[in-house]
C-alpha cells in the first residue's frame, strides 16, 4: 500500500503531539468549565510552554510532549520552571496526563 505523502520523523512526531494536544485541550475545557485555553507562540519567547490555561483567578501553563522521552527544545526547562514558580507549569505527556491535570486542579480549586 502506498501513501500519497512521505513523512519524515519530525512530521510524524509533530502529528502525534498535535493529536494529543487537541484531545488534551478538549479534556481541559471539560474538566474546568469556563476556562480559556490559549496556544502560546514560541516565536514570542523561546521555550514558552504550548498552552496557557486561565481558570477563574488562576492560571497554569503546559508544555505538551508526545511521550516521556521526547526531547526538550532550548529554554523549555527554564520557562516551565519560571512559570511554575509563579503559579503552575509542567511538561505533560500521555504517561503523566492524569497526575498533571490533578495537580492543576488542586491549584485551581484552592
Amino acid at each position: 500500500m502506498s501513501f500519497p505523502y512521505i513523512f519524515n520523523d519530525f512530521e510524524v512526531i509533530a502529528m502525534y503531539e498535535t493529536n494529543f494536544q487537541k484531545k488534551l485541550k478538549k479534556e481541559i475545557k471539560e474538566r474546568f468549565p469556563g476556562c480559556i485555553v490559549y496556544k502560546l507562540d514560541p516565536q514570542q519567547l523561546q521555550g514558552s510552554p504550548d498552552l496557557l490555561v486561565l481558570y477563574e483567578d488562576k492560571w497554569g501553563a503546559l508544555e505538551v510532549k508526545k511521550d516521556r522521552k521526547a526531547s526538550h527544545r532550548p529554554n523549555q526547562d527554564l520557562r516551565v520552571k519560571q512559570m511554575n514558580e509563579m503559579s503552575f507549569a509542567s511538561f505533560i505527556f500521555p504517561e503523566n496526563k492524569e497526575e498533571v491535570l490533578n495537580d492543576m486542579e488542586r491549584l485551581f480549586k484552592a
